[in-house]
């Protein structure tokens, strides 16, 4: 057996770059883009939402995610607290920016304690689809099961501990032989099951005609046009918001995810060039993943702006009348959680690796005081609702851009200057000034100005901008 890489400072490494990029894309791409994105595009106009998710990926989310990777590696400390501690004293600033990685490694395990009930309703649909529970029902039974689900805490319950225990022996294994082997297994075959239910939805969905407001439509076209095509009139401060955390959320940045996996990233690895790929690579997933799930949606009739019940309700109704229905729904909900699981091995990791850095605690040992942690906070969102939407809410459009802002604060205006070359040796002139002039500028401008806008709308009814 080949040796676990190992840092001159004694943690574990990436076996390759081929081995980092699996498992940094693995961190991206899970359930936020598939569960969480097709909510959202769904209830914030479509083409609206998506051209401001996509703005956001590449003004703010890419500089963040560089920014994030070059503190991991910088420090080369495996926690992300001690991480940006440590580039602190080195670039003569004070220890309280590491309050950028606290925010960032609750804000994780927050989003992991409601992730984990969401993966829960997701292994119950495998089961569902695989024995025929929705075989022969119409639209209001099936979408009817999902209420049951939710409501019934004990059904979730076991479904849920199954994947706290999955997630948290996988982290035991360690950086190589737990995240890495995981990624490289799985996201191969999530990528091959997307595909194909990909181009499933949009067959389908070109070869049906549908009455959508009193006119007869191709379902592939017009959800094609929904979703690539915006309403300029549909984008408000609350769509930016939710575009803005749906970028942090599904690229895992803010949660400093991105500055732990950087910690173990060998140097001679291009951070920007790297960055680049996880971060087209998720939201070519995204965009995929609208199209597996909106063709069928239009195709059968159903309306794209049920939320979070999208997946859950709407989505089963068309996949069990499809020829196949009952195989294509299995594969639907088994790609779900082949992602589920990338990601969250990934949300557990921040805190892993500040539970051994802290303590001195054995790796085994670290995951299982943290799955037992994960275990008592996430039974809290399988048995209320109310509590799933305050740390989904909290976390998701709040701590993480807070975070995010904070990141490239840091990079951009306070790391030593010697730090930043070191670490961006290999790329070009033009290509470094355009990064850090999106770092130091573009991308805290844009997240103070949407996060702030947003904030007076939820909270206020109070128009800032528009």
């Amino acid at each position: 057996m080949v040796a676990p890489a190992a840092s001159s400072t004694g943690h574990e490494q990436w076996s390759s770059r081929l081995g980092f990029l699996m498992a940094a894309v693995g961190s991206s791409v899970g359930l936020g883009n598939l569960w969480r994105f097709s909510a959202e595009a769904g209830q914030n106009g479509g083409g609206a939402f998506v051209l401001v998710y996509l703005l956001c990926v590449l003004f703010i989310g890419l500089p963040v995610l560089m920014s994030e990777y070059i503190i991991g590696r910088g420090s080369n400390k495996a926690s992300a607290v001690q991480s940006v501690v440590d580039l602190s004293e080195q670039s003569g600033r004070t220890r309280h920016w590491s309050l950028l990685a606290w925010i960032g490694m609750i804000a994780a395990f927050m989003v992991l304690s409601f992730y984990s009930s969401v993966a829960g309703w997701v292994i119950a649909y495998i089961g569902k689809f695989l024995f025929g529970a929705f075989n022969g029902q119409d639209a209001k039974e099936i979408a009817a099961q999902f209420g049951t689900l939710i409501s019934d805490p004990m059904t979730v319950l076991p479904y849920f501990t199954a994947f706290v225990l999955l997630t948290t022996w996988l982290v035991s294994r360690g950086v190589n032989r737990g995240i890495e082997w995981a990624s490289k297994f799985l996201m191969p075959l999530f990528f091959l099951l997307l595909a194909g239910l990909a181009i499933y939805s949009l067959v389908s969905g070109f070869g049906t005609e549908v009455e959508i407001d009193g006119k007869k439509v191709n379902a592939g076209l017009h959800a094609v046009t929904w979703l690539y095509r915006p309403d300029f009139n549909l984008i408000t401060p609350s769509v930016m918001t939710s575009a803005l955390g749906q970028a942090f959320f599904s690229i895992g940045i803010g949660s400093a995810i991105m500055i732990t996996y950087g910690s173990y990233l060998q140097h001679g690895i291009n951070i920007p060039r790297s960055a680049t790929i996880v971060a087209l690579a998720d939201t070519g997933v995204a965009l995929i993943a609208g199209m597996a799930i909106f063709p069928i949606v239009f195709a059968y009739g159903l309306q794209p702006n049920s939320g979070a019940g999208l997946f859950f309700q709407t989505l089963p109704v068309a996949l069990v009348n499809a020829p196949g229905g009952q195989f294509i729904g299995t594969a639907f909900f088994l790609l779900a959680i082949f992602a589920a699981v990338t990601s969250s091995i990934s949300l557990m990791e921040v805190s892993a690796a500040w539970v051994v850095d802290k303590t001195g605690w054995s790796r085994r040992k670290s995951a299982l005081a943290l799955g037992m942690l994960l275990w008592v906070v996430g039974s809290g969102t399988v048995f209320s609702q109310k509590f799933f939407a305050f740390l989904d809410n909290t976390a998701g459009t709040l701590m993480l851009p807070v975070s995010g802002l904070m990141v490239v604060l840091f990079v951009g205006w306070r790391l030593k200057k010697a730090v930043l070359a070191k670490e961006l040796e290999g790329t070009s002139v033009l290509m470094r000034v355009l990064l850090m002039f999106l770092t130091r500028f573009v991308a805290p401008v844009a997240v103070l100005i949407i996060l702030v806008s947003g904030i007076f709308e939820k909270y206020f009814g109070i128009l800032l901008f528009g």
